[in-house]
């Protein structure tokens, strides 16, 4: 079980995330813009400000050269996870439906907020149940997440207005399960040490997933 951590100029958790996949187990490399991604089973856009947010959040990096290797990844059903800026990353390449935009207040919010699962059954989240209360740290600027359609899976939701998302909601999956894009970060919540570790749910249940496919 193999995971990689793209690194983008400005990425500035993909230590965090690194050491989060390692500590349940996972071997994990950091990939450049220009490496292949085809020796990994999951591969995460972490969190940070990508191109320093020039543009739009993700704008930049959504076309870069490796986006070609994630879609290839994404058409050989790899496990595609996007964190904070990752998620965005992830809304501009159109592998995920909606929008993100700038916080309801106009500013940046940096601070524990209180989660709700709203679907327990992705490679993702097996290891929370259905309507758990989890606690994970966010920290953006532009995370309002706008629907188009109705066709959207929900994750995870914010059990309060964090920053003017549609229906609170904090993280959202593609149809088959197997891209996750969320604002909270779990990977800052692996840990006694660092407050909580409600996200370590989070990277068990990717290890046990993949363990089952590879079985």
């Amino acid at each position: 079980m193999k995971a990689c951590v793209i690194v983008y100029p400005g990425s500035n958790c993909d230590r965090d995330t690194y050491h989060a996949l390692e500590y349940v187990g996972m071997k994990v490399d950091y990939v450049g813009l220009n490496d292949e991604l085809e020796p990994y089973g999951l591969i995460v856009l972490p969190g940070g400000f990508s191109y320093g947010d020039y543009l739009r959040p993700g704008a930049v990096a959504a076309r870069e050269k490796i986006a070609g290797e994630i879609l290839k990844a994404v058409e050989k059903g790899k496990l595609i996870l996007g964190i904070c800026n990752g998620f965005q990353i992830l809304i501009e390449m159109n592998l995920l439906p909606g929008a993100l935009l700038q916080n309801s207040s106009g500013r940046f919010v940096c601070r524990w907020v209180h989660l709700s699962v709203s679907d327990a059954v992705t490679p993702f989240t097996m290891y929370y149940t259905r309507d758990e209360v989890i606690r994970l740290p966010v920290a953006h600027g532009f995370g309002r997440y706008v629907k188009v359609g109705d066709k959207v899976r929900v994750v995870f939701k914010y059990l309060e207005d964090v920053n003017g998302s549609d229906e609170r909601i904090a993280g959202i999956a593609s149809e088959d399960g197997r891209i996750l894009g969320m604002m909270p970060h779990p990977e800052r919540a692996c840990e006694s040490i660092l407050g909580g570790t409600d996200g370590l749910k989070l990277f068990q249940s990717i290890v046990e997933f993949l363990r089952r496919e590879s079985h």
